[in-house]
């Protein structure tokens, strides 16, 4: 927890008569940092939030409503908890997306929270204790929380997220997040820099840069971006691990590869949302870079960061894709050698361009790409891991079986919630940074060994 949040057991928290309520947290880590700053509201207010769903007397749903099979899980965690007698609060991109027909279509819901209005959650249950039925959805989507706001982190004690921004301003064919979050405003680096100091006072061992497009953060503040400068800041706090999200290949500028490199806490990690790789799929799409995804683009990202892991995800079957356009992304993709890479089908989403576009690809075919994709990309991810094989990399232990003694942690390689784990055995703790030999590989998890002495040259954030 923040420093700015006060612990459910506190004297200050035990108000007489306040409900208990529970969270449940879906869709991206964008949303699970707002679900934390609700329970920080909340339990600074006197809510204890520290029960589980089936014990609370609300169940607050952080919905999502990226596509349609996030909708579907939103909606039977929904019905699930109405039928089990809760009190639902819908709050998230559902509530924003669909405001007065969720509480016309679900009876049991006693209110709705949009993306721009959780900040009011508290006065949202007391109104709800009163007995209204609060539509709290409002076309306000200027707001974003800081380092002042309450925070109850959900994550394991090791790992936080960090918002440096929210919004976009780009309006890709297929996403209707700006439509449910708005245009990208970014916080300072003096509040992003002190929360990452408050963070780390609490053991945080690893920060998660995260916003819908990271490469752009300052933009809007400073009139242009400040990445590299936002960087170099954060190697001044003391955490050994500082992670980014959702780097758009135009905004990796030579400015900000050399801010990562020369910054020994950052980590050579590139998760880039290419989504394809032929130009005119990219131009249907209406990417920022309108299809002039190149090679040399990833040739140098691995110029300037030699050894950095790369990972992207694609979208198969976007209307108008054709047999010819998905060989030209598997060429893309083996001729590059992706450590990491995430497929999804495409998904209609009403409210954007692409939900009327012609050339609409069959759901059989748009399954089978994704297989065949994902089948390719697999035999990639277990050469990647075999060559691993005999090499020592820094590993942050998350998890032990207490049966066994077998911790499972992550190497800079590994992203949290995302990529797969390392499968560990020796001597160590939960929350500690240890140097472990890698003796197997599978193609999406790896296997080591704890050395107790660390070999020469050793390089916290492995780099090479």
């Amino acid at each position: 927890m923040t420093s700015a949040q006060i612990a459910p057991d506190s004297p200050a928290a035990q108000t007489a008569h306040q409900p208990s309520i529970a969270i449940a947290h879906l869709g991206c880590e964008k949303n699970r940092v707002d679900t934390e700053h609700m329970l920080g509201l909340l339990a600074q207010a006197g809510y204890d939030v520290s029960v589980s769903a089936e014990e609370a007397d609300y169940a607050i749903v952080n919905t999502c409503s990226f596509i349609a099979e996030a909708r579907a899980e939103s909606v039977r965690t929904l019905v699930n908890l109405a039928e089990a007698g809760k009190k639902v609060v819908i709050a998230g991109c559902m509530a924003q997306h669909f405001q007065q027909d969720l509480l016309d279509e679900l009876p049991e819901a006693v209110a709705l929270v949009g993306t721009g209005d959780y900040r009011n959650i508290v006065d949202v249950i007391a109104r709800v204790e009163r007995g209204e039925r609060v539509n709290a959805v409002t076309s306000d989507l200027n707001y974003i929380a800081d380092e002042t706001v309450p925070r109850y982190r959900t994550t394991n004690a090791a790992v936080a997220y960090v918002r440096v921004a929210e919004g976009c301003d780009y309006r890709c064919a297929f996403c209707i997040i700006p439509h449910l979050r708005g245009n990208q405003r970014s916080r300072s680096i003096e509040s992003i820099a002190t929360e990452a100091k408050q963070l780390a006072s609490e053991g945080v061992r690893e920060l998660v840069l995260i916003s819908q497009i990271t490469t752009n953060y300052g933009l809007d503040l400073y009139g242009k971006p400040q990445l590299a400068e936002l960087i170099r800041a954060l190697g001044e706090v003391e955490v050994p691990w500082v992670r980014m999200h959702y780097a758009y290949p135009t905004g990796l500028t030579e400015p900000v590869l050399q801010a990562i490199a020369e910054t020994p806490n950052f980590l050579p990690y590139l998760d880039l949302p290419l989504q394809h790789s032929h130009p005119e799929v990219l131009k249907s799409m209406n990417r920022p870079w309108q299809g002039q995804v190149n090679d040399r683009i990833i040739e140098q990202m691995r110029e300037l960061l030699p050894g950095a892991t790369l990972r992207t995800t694609f979208i198969v079957g976007f209307p108008g894709e054709t047999e010819e356009h998905f060989q030209h992304l598997l060429a893309f993709v083996e001729r590059h050698q992706f450590d990491r890479v995430g497929a999804f089908t495409f998904s209609p989403e009403e409210g954007t361009p692409a939900f009327q576009m012609p050339g609409q690809v069959e759901q059989a075919v748009m399954d089978d790409r994704r297989d065949r994709l994902m089948t390719l990309q697999q035999g990639i991810s277990f050469k990647r891991h075999r060559a691993q094989v005999g090499n020592v990399v820094p590993v942050l232990l998350e998890q032990e079986n207490p049966s066994t003694g077998v911790f499972i942690g992550r190497s800079p390689q590994f992203a949290p919630e995302v990529d797969g784990v390392i499968y560990v055995r020796g001597r160590g703790r939960l929350g500690g940074l240890v140097p472990v030999r890698i003796t197997a590989a599978e193609p999406y998890d790896l296997f080591g060994e704890i050395l107790t002495e660390l070999p020469a040259g050793f390089n916290w954030a492995g780099r090479q």
